[in-house]
């Protein structure tokens, strides 16, 4: 199985979005049910610096996933890195980041605060008038589904 997950991982770099989507879903659906993608915590973190919006999508993805492995706290650490991501330069990647949040803090409740705190000073002027409600949106549902 680890052989498989490192494979799978290896295709979350792909050209070819179709494959790398696919390897996303895999280890999504890997990571609801066990925590063997868990051991590549570290590599999502990293991918979170990738120039490639579609990377750090994953990388956000796959951390909000595994948050429920977390004993080792790495992303408490990182988590003011996560959070930058509700205003990436990219407004795809801050959309999935802050849908990301609910499931993030469903499983790290010690984050919430911060989580909150992060969405509720967003500074979404940064993007396109057409972009700006639905990011707008965006926070407002995560930020009802945390407090819920």
């Amino acid at each position: 199985m680890a052989e498989n997950i490192e494979a799978t991982y290896a295709l979350l770099f792909d050209k070819n979005h179709n494959i790398a989507y696919e390897a996303l879903q895999k280890l999504q659906k890997a990571s609801e049910s066990g925590n063997t993608v868990y051991s590549y915590m570290d590599s999502f973190i990293d991918m979170l610096d990738d120039k490639n919006a579609y990377i750090r999508i994953r990388g956000l993805t796959l951390i909000a996933y595994n948050a429920k492995w977390d004993t080792d706290y790495k992303i408490d650490e990182i988590i003011d890195k996560y959070l930058q991501h509700i205003v990436d330069i990219k407004p795809i990647v801050a959309r999935q980041c802050i849908k990301l949040l609910p499931l993030l803090a469903s499983s790290k409740p010690d984050l919430c605060c911060d989580i909150i705190s992060a969405l509720q000073k967003a500074d979404i002027s940064i993007y396109a008038d057409s972009m700006r409600p639905l990011v707008a949106k965006d926070i407002q549902n995560a930020l009802q589904k945390i407090k819920a």
